[in-house]
This record gives structure tokens, C-alpha cells and sequence, in this order.
């Protein structure tokens, strides 16, 4: 298993919500870590640059780039997460931004809780 914690876990049993809780900080590990192998620089740096690749618009972008190449499977898994019912949109995004992202976050949680890491990686290096 490709996890931090190899524990059991019925992925299919889980709110698409709950896949974008996980791939949230899935898909901010991989910007930070992209951040920082780019090269030493101030913390504020860091963050101001991660926040910038982490926000919904960047995500909602970010989909459209990897769209292409996911499987079947993968695309049903975003669309589920970007279907998703939400009642907290942030003023920074629109509707079809926040839920395009949430959809990212839902793939990228889904694929990490299936131990998929190589596939998350080549997925990411397409960004």
C-alpha cells in the first residue's frame, strides 16, 4: 500500500466530500514539495506561491489540463466530486471554479486512498 498509513478503508463508502477533504492536502503536499525542490526561499514566499497554485481557479484550470488522460474511472470520480452539493463557495471563486477544484481534490483523494501515488504523479507532472 502507498500510504502513509496502511490502514483498510471502503473508498467507495465515502462522500465525495469527504475523497476532496483528503485530496486537498494531497494535492497542496505535491505544490509545496514542487515549491520547494525548485529552490531555497523565504517561508512568506512559499506560502504566497502555494497559495496561488492551491486556490480554486488554479485547480479549476488545472482539471482542464489533465482531463484529457483520465480514465473512465477517474472522470467518475471527478464528476462526482465536482457534483457535489457545497454550501461554502469562497468570494474568491465562481461556482463552476469552486466546483471543478472540489472535483480535483475528490480525484486526487480518491487516487491517493487507492495507493495510486505513481499515477498521482504523472497526472501532477502534466501541470
Amino acid at each position: 500500500m502507498n500510504r502513509f498509513i496502511d490502514k483498510d478503508v471502503d473508498i467507495k463508502s465515502l462522500s465525495p466530500l469527504a475523497l476532496a477533504f483528503i485530496g486537498d492536502c494531497v494535492y497542496e503536499l505535491f505544490v509545496r514539495e514542487e515549491l520547494i525542490c525548485a529552490g531555497n526561499c523565504p517561508p512568506n514566499k512559499l506560502h504566497k506561491r502555494s497559495v496561488e497554485k492551491v486556490c480554486c481557479k488554479a485547480q479549476a484550470l488545472d482539471i482542464e489540463k489533465i482531463l484529457p488522460v483520465l480514465s473512465e474511472e477517474e472522470v467518475l470520480v471527478y464528476k462526482r466530486g465536482r457534483n457535489a452539493h457545497t454550501n461554502n463557495i469562497p468570494k474568491s471563486a465562481t461556482y463552476v471554479e469552486y466546483h471543478k477544484a472540489t472535483g480535483l481534490e475528490t480525484l486526487f483523494g480518491y487516487l491517493y486512498l487507492k495507493g495510486r501515488l505513481l499515477r498521482l504523479k504523472e497526472l501532477f507532472s502534466l501541470l
